[in-house]
């Protein structure tokens, strides 16, 4: 299934030249937590902690956006496997490692992705026992944030990325169903 949000993930992953590259106040150290939710009203639920240590460099963020748009997955996942670990997704007690964690400024905030060099878990397909599927191979979550640090976001935790015709980058979640993130709110 594609993230219906494809505006947000290029924005996300690749940035705007018109928007400047690092977020002001922007830090190590930040820790978010959110309720991830396998439908808009309800549903599955989890309790997720999302902990950065560090923000990519706008050079690691070229990177990864080259490797997106010339191999795709396989190229992310090279790539994000020679990256020193950027901070922990954790979710159902298990913690899997952020390998890319980059923000970008919005009007009112800002939007935060963090990327996983492997899946973080799969959901979905042949439940109960769902088996991984090839090329998805990255955790990915996107963090839509207002001035506070409070907002909403979307959770795909067995993803593959590539681009589309138009050369914008693609999310596609190996699950049937869209993953929200709701009540997004800095960690205390």
């Amino acid at each position: 299934m594609k993230i219906p949000v494809v505006s947000l993930a290029v924005l996300a992953f690749a940035g705007s030249a018109l928007i400047p590259a690092a977020v002001p106040g922007q830090s190590a150290g930040e820790a978010f937590v959110a309720t991830a939710s396998v439908s808009e009203s309800g549903g599955a639920t989890a309790p997720v902690r999302i902990s950065i240590e560090r923000f990519a460099t706008e050079a690691e963020r070229e990177s990864v956006v080259g490797a997106v748009k010339s191999g795709g997955t396989a190229a992310v996942k090279a790539e994000l496997a020679k990256a020193k670990d950027a901070g922990t997704i954790e979710i159902g007690g298990r913690k899997t490692p952020i390998k890319y964690a980059f923000a970008r400024p919005t009007g009112s905030g800002r939007i935060v992705t963090v990327v996983t060099a492997q899946p973080i878990l799969f959901l979905g397909a042949a439940l109960p026992s769902p088996k991984p599927k090839a090329g998805f191979d990255l955790g990915v979550a996107l963090l839509i944030l207002d001035a506070t640090g409070a907002g909403s976001g979307e959770f795909a935790p067995a993803a593959k990325v590539g681009t589309n015709d138009a050369g914008a980058i693609v999310i596609s979640d190996y699950g049937d169903a869209k993953i929200w993130l709701k009540g997004v709110a800095k960690a205390k």
